[in-house]
């Protein structure tokens, strides 16, 4: 009986600058995206499998009322310093050379999971956003209401997206304007004051029944002549981190995922527990750590304030430089940190 042959190829926006040399593109394999040069998707046995265990911590999840502090206010949205403020979840607002970001929002509930943390503002006083930049295609990453919010009130917006994730952004908001990367490459559309690359993360892609890795994952360096700034998206530990630093010297701040790590039979090729985001930061040679994905929405096992107690942990045991938590809506100044 003959076996069913693989087709591949390889892929990127032909259009874009590709920063690795002879970088062919992202593998993709009968339509579908590889995790680097690994064939990837979640094993569907182990969702059933942690819908019917018992949680270890279930006693001491139930009694842990952590949320992250708030600032209030939108007092950073007018300013004109370059700073850092976290939206909640995997969310934030970035300002260099007077150009501004806003990473993944997630401004409201998601399917069937409420916010635990407040934002500091109102989703409609975002206002004066140049450009929404957009890891992955997830609900909690990409949500097709905060996109609309967003677009509403920031009509010179423009998204710096992963390949294949054009189709996702149009049915959420038709005529915002885009621009799609595969890994290694640099986004043409931002000016020259601030260059933004697409790179890798260890992840995966579904938001339907038929989609599995249809649209490509990944994470951004923000980089001008002063700074440079990484955003980790979702990912495994993996041999990426390593590979970025090898590419762009050390990261001035990155901005890590710390949550949604247990049980780690389900999470571990997903997401990063404290330890791994630790051992990740120290790859890149970072100057500050800023967690994120904690805290916002219950997606697994943990108690929501562990992560942070980890951190903590491991920034006193003098395994973790730099470690800075703001409240949502605390602007990081980044002058301070050069």
């Amino acid at each position: 009986m003959q076996q069913n042959k693989k087709h591949i190829r390889h892929i990127k926006n032909e259009r874009l600058e590709t920063i690795k040399p002879d970088y062919r593109g992202n593998k993709v394999v009968n339509g579908r995206f590889a995790n680097g040069d690994e064939v990837y998707a979640p094993d569907f046995s182990n969702v059933i499998k942690w819908r019917l265990s018992a949680n270890p911590q279930r006693e001491e999840k139930e009694k842990d009322d952590y949320t992250p502090d708030v600032q209030y206010g939108c007092d950073f949205i007018n300013s004109d310093r370059d700073m850092v403020v976290w939206l909640g979840h995997a969310s934030f607002f970035i300002r260099l050379k007077g150009i501004t970001f806003l990473l993944d929002p997630v401004l409201y509930n998601l399917p069937l999971i409420k916010r635990r943390s407040e934002l500091p503002c109102k989703p409609e006083q975002l206002r004066n956003i140049d450009f929404m930049l957009l890891s992955h295609a997830h609900r909690d990453h990409m949500d097709k209401q905060s996109i609309k919010t967003v677009f509403s009130q920031n009509p010179q917006l423009k998204a710096l997206i992963p390949l294949k994730a054009g189709e996702v952004l149009r049915s959420a908001s038709p005529h915002l304007p885009y621009q799609e990367a595969g890994w290694f490459q640099k986004f043409d559309l931002v000016p020259d004051e601030v260059e933004v690359f697409y790179l890798p993360a260890s992840h995966w892609h579904r938001r339907g029944m038929t989609d599995m890795n249809k649209v490509l994952w990944g994470s951004f360096v923000l980089k001008t002549k002063e700074i440079s700034i990484y955003f980790a998206g979702d990912s495994a530990i993996d041999s990426h981190f390593e590979e970025i630093e090898n590419l762009f010297g050390p990261m001035d701040l990155c901005i890590m995922p710390v949550g949604a790590y247990k049980p780690s039979f389900l999470m571990a090729k997903s997401h990063m527990n404290p330890h791994e985001a630790v051992k990740a930061f120290n790859y890149l040679r970072g100057g500050t750590f800023i967690p994120m994905h904690y805290g916002t929405f219950d997606l697994s096992d943990e108690p929501p304030g562990e992560p942070v107690r980890l951190l903590q942990q491991i920034a006193a045991s003098g395994m973790l430089q730099g470690l800075r938590i703001p409240a949502i809506g605390e602007p990081v100044l980044l002058e301070e940190l050069l």
